[in-house]
């Protein structure tokens, strides 16, 4: 990403889950204002790199550098101001309002004892209202359907005001009126200059979404690019064990995919 600065970079990253190895020498910069889609096959170790990129996984080799300084140099209040973790299983006590939810992103800005100051409040009211879900602000995440919750958990992240997004799976639980409401939500927040990762299972709206693919299969690598030219590349093949074809289509600014079983 000639001209764009790196924010948060892995080199030669390897991390476990418990005693299992899990990521091999993972070399990853992430740029201002990227959209990046994260992709792979299950238990490639996506939900592992996000983990660790956040700083909630310690390295057992390499390192994570955000601006340039090791994670492990940031404390951890302004590592949270830096950069947001939004994970599928991240719901929410069910008593909690979904404003309280949200008022909860503000926390590494004021500590445990700073009352809410105008800025605070303007952040949350700002966070809602970009996520659409104003009219749930007052109602408990018990009462939410799912993809509700997630969309209130998107909107705590955004109250942190990082200049990191990370995503793990935004997209589960959502319909598709929720969906797109989701990613018109991710490509607005680009625009003020956010930095956003996000897994993503769905291959063709990975592709529709992103600039940049990155594919991880087991626990590396395995191509970084263009979406198009990932997506097609012989290592998601490999990855998938299916081929992928892209179908130039009249009138749209991306290819449309199909998908065939097994390899020839």
């Amino acid at each position: 990403m000639s001209g764009r600065p790196i924010l948060l970079e892995a080199r030669g990253l390897q991390a476990s889950r418990g005693m299992r190895p899990v990521l091999s020498t993972i070399d990853l910069a992430l740029h201002a204002s990227e959209a990046v889609a994260l992709v792979g096959p299950n238990a490639a170790g996506k939900s592992t790199l996000v983990r660790a990129l956040a700083g909630l996984l310690r390295a057992t080799a390499g390192e994570v550098r955000l601006l340039d300084r090791p994670l492990g140099t940031w404390s951890r209040d302004a590592l949270a101001r830096a950069v947001a973790l939004v994970a599928s299983e991240d719901e929410g006590a069910p008593a909690m309002t979904v404003r309280d939810r949200v008022a909860l992103g503000r926390y590494p800005h004021r500590g445990p004892l700073r009352p809410f100051t105008d800025a605070d409040h303007a952040a949350v009211e700002r966070a809602i209202r970009l996520c659409g879900i104003g009219t749930l602000a007052g109602r408990t995440l018990g009462t939410l359907s799912a993809g509700e919750r997630q969309l209130a958990a998107l909107a705590r992240g955004l109250a942190q005001e990082p200049r990191v997004l990370l995503l793990d799976e935004p997209a589960a639980h959502l319909d598709i009126g929720h969906e797109l409401q989701l990613f018109r939500v991710l490509d607005e927040v680009r625009t003020q200059d956010v930095t956003v990762l996000a897994v993503i299972h769905d291959l063709a709206r990975a592709a529709r979404w992103a600039e940049r693919m990155v594919l991880i299969a087991a626990g590396r690598i395995a191509a970084d690019g263009p979406p198009d030219a990932v997506l097609q590349s012989p290592a998601a093949a490999e990855a998938f064990g299916v081929h992928v074809r892209g179908h130039a289509v009249a009138g749209l600014s991306h290819p449309l995919y199909s998908f065939e079983e097994g390899l020839q």
